[in-house]
């Protein structure tokens, strides 16, 4: 017997920033379905952002301690309450899960169906024993951790950026497969609290799609701290007695070691949730990896589908799915469209130091550009020098013809603050030279911005 379907004005698959169509939606008066399994305000609230910073917090107080004495002050951590941060942590979430939960279920015009949703045709998914409709529909259903196709991993446990947040022991070691952003403000965090780390990076260099010099100063300050292995792919893993030990193979020269460690973290990329909603059902395109095709309207191949955030694999941060959410909404009721506009989407890496970055490396401006290149030190400002400050750097690629800032990357103290001013410069479409319009204070570090767009040269 056919099911009956149950039609709504507006179907949003995804807890997260597709909670921004719903309200969007609710806003004009419009009958709302909004499916998802996934954790309530989806992987940012949840599983990412917000409880990851909560926990770095106190690496970056434990780092401040320790580094105290280039101040001269004498200061040491005597303990570091793991479990207390952890708990604090998983009650703070899920304070805020049961506040958005209570709301989801309270809301007028709005059926929450908590539960995973399997698309049966073009606009149609099947909820448990719900078949549902959406005249418009979004598919804002996010990413999962990646699993590599390491031997023997299958037959251990492991923890990855989800299932360390339910830690309740320290572990007396970890080794992390990876060396992205997780990683890095992973291993930063892990190291404060007393865990001995190792890093195993199948790339030339940490966070790989950063600046050169950036990546290289990170790895160098990691390895302060912790044990960091590039160009060492994890090919194997086998439990002995109370140790996993991991095999670590050099992609180039084929050489091989052993690394051990009480617990693994793996940490290698992300894969969208297309395949569990069986997106091909709707005729929606995917790409290789199973990311939709969304052109720069955010549109889909198929008429009233609409997709962004993670699940369309453009830039993976919170700020920018909310913003492709506002983009989504309005060429979804306005006939005039406006495109999705990636150019100044920043990102920050919360390590220590900290990094943060917007727009094109020097590499990728190279290659439609004719560029100049700005490098400024933290101690070429006062601030920086009162800082002791002596790694930290801002680098600038501007458009030798325009003068339009292409990028800026920062790695140091207060990097995702001070980028805010070349965020807004970008966004603005402002010249470089622009920067000096306004005063800055001094002596502030935010006289490291202007101090960088007036080092422009050509680059070697």
């Amino acid at each position: 017997m056919q099911d009956d379907v149950k039609t709504y004005d507006v179907l949003v698959i995804g807890t997260g920033s597709g909670i921004e169509i719903v309200e969007s939606a609710l806003n004009n008066e419009m009958t709302v379905a909004l499916v998802g399994k996934g954790p309530i305000g989806g992987t940012c609230n949840y599983l990412g952002c917000i409880p990851s910073k909560m926990l770095i917090a106190v690496a970056d107080r434990v780092m401040e301690i320790r580094e105290a004495s280039r101040l001269g002050i004498s200061a040491e951590v005597r303990n570091v309450d793991f479990k207390w941060a952890m708990e604090h942590m998983r009650s703070m979430r899920a304070d805020d899960a049961e506040h958005i939960h209570f709301g989801l279920h309270h809301t007028p015009n709005l059926d929450f169906y908590h539960a995973v949703g399997r698309f049966v045709d073009e606009r149609t998914m099947r909820v448990g024993d719900d078949v549902i409709r959406g005249e418009k529909v979004f598919i804002v259903a996010g990413a999962r951790p990646a699993i590599p196709p390491m031997e023997g991993l299958h037959a251990v446990h492991y923890i990855d950026n989800e299932s360390l947040l339910e830690l309740t022991e320290l572990p007396d070691s970890l080794l992390m497969v990876g060396g992205g952003y997780i990683t890095c403000e992973y291993a930063h965090f892990f190291e404060a609290m007393g865990t001995r780390v190792t890093i195993l990076q199948r790339d030339e260099r940490l966070v790989p799609d950063e600046e050169p010099e950036i990546s290289e100063l990170l790895a160098h300050k990691l390895s302060e701290r912790m044990e960091v292995h590039t160009s060492t792919e994890a090919v194997a893993v086998r439990r002995a007695g109370h140790s996993l030990v991991v095999t670590g193979r050099n992609p180039q020269t084929g050489e091989t070691r052993e690394f051990r460690a009480e617990q693994m973290m793996v940490a290698t990329g992300r894969t969208p949730y297309t395949d569990l909603l069986e997106v091909e059902k709707t005729g929606v395109e995917t790409d290789a990896q199973g990311y939709i095709r969304a052109n720069e309207f955010l549109e889909t191949n198929v008429p009233n589908i609409w997709a962004f955030g993670d699940v369309i694999g453009k830039k993976m941060y919170r700020h920018s799915a909310n913003r492709e959410s506002l983009v989504a909404w309005h060429n979804s009721v306005h006939d005039h469209r406006v495109p999705m506009d990636y150019n100044a989407v920043p990102h920050a890496i919360f390590s220590h130091p900290q990094i943060a970055s917007v727009g094109l490396t020097e590499a990728e401006a190279r290659r439609d550009h004719q560029i100049l290149v700005g490098i400024s030190k933290y101690t070429d400002v006062a601030k920086g020098i009162a800082l002791r400050e002596e790694d930290g750097f801002a680098k600038a690629i501007v458009d030798a013809e325009t003068e339009q800032i292409l990028g800026f990357h920062i790695i140091g103290p207060y990097a995702p603050i001070l980028i805010q001013e070349v965020i807004d410069l970008m966004a603005m479409g402002h010249e470089a030279a622009d920067v000096h319009v306004g005063l800055h204070i001094h002596p502030a570090m935010s006289e490291l911005i202007p101090s960088t767009l007036s080092r422009l040269d050509e680059p070697e």
